[in-house]
């Protein structure tokens, strides 16, 4: 039994889709497909039920894969560790996050103090910002980064950014050059929205319902650059948030007379693996880092 067996399964159990893991792996479907039979053999047993060429872990399966991700995980913190000890110089953080704009400017600013840690990023749609957690759990991400808190068992969390939400309106407005807006005032005015099931969405409807206006909603996209873009355009109206100091130029933007428009972001981490002095020493600098730019 090989450790590339092992991470060849396990990416095959996830998925439970031969092509999709020969993708993800980077290799040919029919090489992947004699390294699990390979495994199979090895064990004695099958580790998925095959039918129509469909495959689906079975109870083998589960309970193998189980020990194969402790496994995995182990060897992953070891490999940590004795990086650790190499110095914080030579450390890799791993980091999921769905706020990729606003994490960007802070990764920038932490390589020009120690350009040799390397990153490694992985990008999570907005509207799955809480799968965020399950790469936590499993110990494929060191820290998260995002607009929600998870509140979960064994998942600590800390706000390092806090942002305001304005009303964006294209240059021409009838509104645009006030000090500031109430939103019974755009109430019959077409909105761009982000998708249900986007956490900035929920914020939104909550600001909405608080000021007791029902918008219309004309076009609902998944990521700021598409929101900005078609209130550029004179599309309508949408709510953003910016931190003080934040440029804008392509649209007007409007503090909104409500008391409660804030939007936080959190850094969260497993507390029940181990995180590399590299990680750390990245927590302590996103605290530092926002409080900085929000100063």
């Amino acid at each position: 039994m090989e450790l590339l067996q092992l991470k060849y399964f396990r990416t095959v159990a996830r998925l439970e889709h031969m092509t999709r893991a020969a993708e993800q792996l980077h290799i040919a479907q029919p090489a992947l497909s004699r390294t699990i039979s390979r495994l199979e053999v090895d064990l004695g047993v099958p580790l998925f039920d095959r039918a129509n060429r469909q495959i689906r872990l079975n109870v083998f399966g589960k309970a193998f894969l189980a020990k194969v991700e402790s496994a995995l995980s182990s060897l992953e913190e070891g490999k940590k560790e004795v990086m650790d000890m190499a110095g914080l110089e030579r450390g890799m953080i791993s980091i999921a996050t769905s706020a990729l704009n606003r994490l960007s400017p802070a990764v920038a600013a932490f390589r020009e103090r120690f350009p040799d840690v390397r990153f490694r990023i992985k990008q999570i749609a907005p509207a799955e910002t809480y799968s965020i957690s399950e790469l936590l759990e499993q110990g494929i991400a060191d820290l998260g980064f995002g607009p929600v808190s998870f509140h979960k068992p064994g998942i600590r969390e800390f706000p390092v950014l806090q942002t305001e939400v304005y009303l964006a309106l294209p240059h021409g407005h009838r509104l645009e050059h006030q000090c500031s807006i109430a939103l019974e005032q755009v109430a019959d005015d077409p909105f761009i929205e982000y998708k249900i099931g986007h956490p900035f969405r929920q914020v939104n409807d909550e600001i909405s319902r608080k000021a007791g206006i029902q918008r219309t909603i004309i076009c609902d996209v998944e990521e700021p650059a598409a929101l900005d873009s078609l209130v550029q355009a004179g599309l309508g109206v949408a709510f953003v948030s910016r931190c003080k100091g934040d440029e804008v130029t392509q649209y007007a933007l409007l503090p909104i007379e409500c008391p409660d428009n804030k939007r936080s972001f959190f850094v969260s981490w497993n507390e029940t693996r181990y995180l590399s002095e590299a990680a750390r020493e990245f927590q302590r600098f996103l605290v530092e880092y926002y409080e900085d730019k929000q100063e």
